[in-house]
């Protein structure tokens, strides 16, 4: 089986990459590094700089190799962001999945795993949040997610192009080995921003808001460890490839923090006391997203193994603790062999 993973040397994306060599899976990637990094890309992947901007590389890239599947990761992903500078995100998050759609059809690739966002439901009606609740994102990168999951259910019934789209809650964690994690440049992610802090980065750790009707006044957040996240993914694709039916799950664990929890675990597993500061609400921010992940676990068989707090935490804390500049000094040898 050969697969094209668009964003595959982001953080999520280097991930499956190298859960799908792992297991046997020729892997193709297609990145701008943007926001990737080369050094996350394992050597036994073939890596194409390009973007999905370009259909003429699109289509060349369709034209010289037969994938059996897709998975797509390239996106921008800053909620607070995404609100200041809307026409980017759905420049690149709509127009540019559009393009991969067509390429696609074009070249008779009938299966998609969709990266999508717990952002689509917006500020919840009721918890915990099932894929039946209505969707009303609060920014336009939810909204934009929206949108391609729109795209996608149009594209099977005209097209007959089968997709799954899995409804991220709060990716977190590394590698358990230490090998890879997140960087991105400008970090937006409670858990690194802290981790930093922690580290020295920052003189203080700023929380988002402290008024919200939640048991300590701030966010509460479903955080699922990036490993068992990529393992939802290869399930979905066996599912997929066992059934050629469109879905959509929701990833996350049905447990959720507060962002005062998230910094005192921050606070437990570094050793560091920081100091941290109260800040002013962000505008986009939900004010609470739990998963309801029966559906995935029954129709799947998805079982987290890492995302409980502390573990995603430690993984973090040594991923970072051991490159704190990032992928900037890494040493791509000193990745497991795959």
């Amino acid at each position: 089986m050969k697969v094209l993973v668009t964003g595959g040397a982001g953080y999520i994306g280097s991930h499956m990459v190298e859960r799908l060599l792992g297991n046997g899976i020729e892997v193709v990637i297609i990145d701008n590094l943007t926001y990737g990094h080369k050094e996350a890309v394992l050597t036994k992947a073939k890596l194409i700089v390009g973007d999905l901007g370009d259909i003429e590389s699109i289509t060349k890239l369709f034209d010289e190799h037969k994938f059996d599947a897709v998975f797509h990761f390239a996106a921008f992903i800053s909620m607070a962001e995404s609100v200041e500078n809307p026409k980017v995100y759905f420049r690149n998050n709509v127009f540019c999945a559009q393009n991969l759609l067509d390429a696609m059809v074009q070249f008779n690739v009938k299966k998609l795993i969709f990266s999508s966002t717990a952002g689509v439901y917006g500020n919840p009606k009721s918890l915990p949040i099932s894929e039946e609740h209505e969707c009303n994102p609060t920014n336009p990168y939810g909204e934009s997610k929206l949108m391609v999951e729109k795209i996608l259910h149009w594209y099977d019934q005209a097209y007959g192009l089968k997709s799954v789209s899995l409804r991220y809650f709060n990716a977190a964690g590394a590698s358990l080995n230490g090998s890879n994690g997140e960087d991105h440049d400008p970090e937006t992610h409670i858990i690194p921003l802290a981790i930093k802090t922690a580290l020295g980065g920052n003189s203080a750790f700023e929380i988002y808001g402290h008024d919200y009707p939640t048991k300590d006044g701030t966010c509460v957040r479903d955080y699922i460890h990036v490993i068992d996240l990529v393992e939802a993914h290869l399930l979905a694709l066996e599912k997929l490839s066992q059934q050629e039916k469109s879905r959509i799950y929701n990833v996350g664990t049905g447990t959720s923090y507060t962002n005062k929890e998230v910094v005192e675990m921050v606070k437990k597993v570094s050793g560091v006391n920081f100091p941290v500061e109260m800040s002013t609400k962000r505008p986009g921010d939900a004010v609470e997203l739990v998963a309801s992940s029966e559906k995935i676990k029954k129709e799947l068989g998805f079982v987290p193994k890492y995302s409980d707090l502390e573990t995603i935490i430690k993984t973090a804390w040594d991923w970072h603790k051991s490159h704190p500049n990032g992928f900037n000094k890494f040493d791509i040898l000193t990745r497991p062999k795959i």
